[in-house]
């Protein structure tokens, strides 16, 4: 895959560069690289100097921890056409915070931290713009931090699976878990055997039909009625 591979139309969809002109668009692209990153290989690893930030093409990476016990804790999935990595450019210290790997075969696109933070400081205009995409997106993360601490494992998981849903349904849905139950399980907080008994338990009160990955959601308002 070259550089010119992805175009600036591609990049105006992504909220981070959302805020850029077409000139500086141009400019980042001239600094991208395309990445092909096998399953479950490593793209970076905690502590390591973060000197690049991504955007997910394709496939899906995970972005975890592990506990002084080596324990996996999955901090996000990152899905197509989202960025990661990038908060770091802002921090006092360059390193990774977290591990990131590929859960299934995945291209990604690496952009320069340094040029395009140059970019930043040779713009105050953009800055605030950029300022208030990452608020809007601060704002997302601070209800999902309210979830995990606030609610219970059910809570979070029906949650989880209404934010699947097409705006608007209403009525009986499937959607496709698109990582492995334990690692939504991780990310949820949730302990695999808690997550397993929850679905089995939804599935006995005929909200929902589970078929592996395959999720029925039988009765809608019902599962927006437990929140």
């Amino acid at each position: 895959m070259e550089n010119n591979h992805i175009a600036r139309d591609e990049l105006h969809q992504i909220a981070l560069f959302a805020a850029l002109d077409d000139q500086q668009l141009a400019s980042v692209l001239k600094f991208s690289k395309a990445i092909s990153l096998g399953a479950r290989k490593i793209l970076f690893e905690k502590g390591t100097p973060a000197e690049h930030f991504y955007l997910l093409k394709s496939g899906q990476v995970k972005l975890y921890c592990l506990s002084a016990e080596g324990d996996e804790k999955v901090i996000e999935i990152i899905n197509p056409s989202q960025t990661f990595a990038e908060a770091i450019m802002f921090m006092p210290k360059h390193n990774y915070p977290v591990c990131a790997e590929a859960i299934k075969d995945s291209e990604l696109y690496s952009f320069d931290m340094k040029q395009f933070r140059d970019l930043l400081e040779n713009s105050k205009e953009t800055c605030f713009r950029l300022l208030a995409i990452m608020g809007r997106q601060l704002h997302g993360k601070i209800t999902d931090i309210d979830n995990l601490t606030l609610h219970n494992a059910t809570y979070r998981l029906v949650v989880y699976l209404l934010e699947q849903l097409p705006e608007g349904a209403i009525t009986l849905s499937s959607i496709h878990l698109g990582a492995t139950k334990s690692i939504i399980a991780s990310r949820l907080s949730i302990k695999p055997e808690t997550f397993s008994r929850i679905l089995l338990r939804m599935s006995k009160q005929c909200l929902i039909e589970v078929h592996g990955n395959d999720i029925t959601l039988l009765d809608v308002k019902g599962l927006r009625e437990l929140l």
